[in-house]
């Protein structure tokens, strides 16, 4: 099963692709997209859906995972990240390939056990379980993290 792991923001948004062949994890690629700065939001949000799709397109996932919104943030930035996260549902399911969420708490217990873990932690952990050669960034590895989860969880409904 490959996953494709997505950590929305409106300034970053982190990809992952793993692969899952029975108990065992595979990196395949992770990067990072960053619009223009000072882009309207508009032009942000037909950017990340240009590239997502030629992501899916390339990579051809089985299902996306998604991590949810993270209620500790200011009002702004939830109503930026929500319209980010829509963009990622729409991309997927407008591809037919099923979307899945995970909170936060669930993608950090899933990879370091520990709800409450720390950036820095996450990404030592997604290199360790992936076997990667180095440190992804910040994103990225959130993304990783997402996937990793997916991976492990695999709830049966999709969003």
């Amino acid at each position: 099963m490959r996953i494709l792991g997505i950590d929305p923001g409106s300034l970053v948004t982190g990809y992952g692709v793993i692969e899952k062949e029975g108990q065992n994890l595979r990196h395949v690629l992770h990067g990072e997209v960053k619009p223009p700065k000072g882009s309207l939001l508009s032009v942000v949000l037909i950017s990340l859906y240009r590239q997502l799709s030629e992501l899916i397109d390339k990579t051809t996932p089985d299902a996306i995972a998604v991590e949810n919104i993270f209620y500790g943030k200011n009002v702004r930035s939830l109503i930026k990240q929500a319209q980010v996260r829509g963009v990622v549902i729409f991309a997927g399911a407008n591809l037919g390939i099923p979307v899945f969420e995970y909170s936060p708490l669930e993608v950090k217990q899933a990879v370091v056990g520990y709800g409450r873990a720390e950036k820095r932690q996450v990404q030592i952990m997604v290199k360790a379980i992936l076997k990667l050669s180095s440190l992804p960034p910040a994103d990225a590895a959130d993304a990783l993290a997402v996937a990793v989860c997916h991976a492990n969880y695999q709830k049966e409904q999709p969003i």
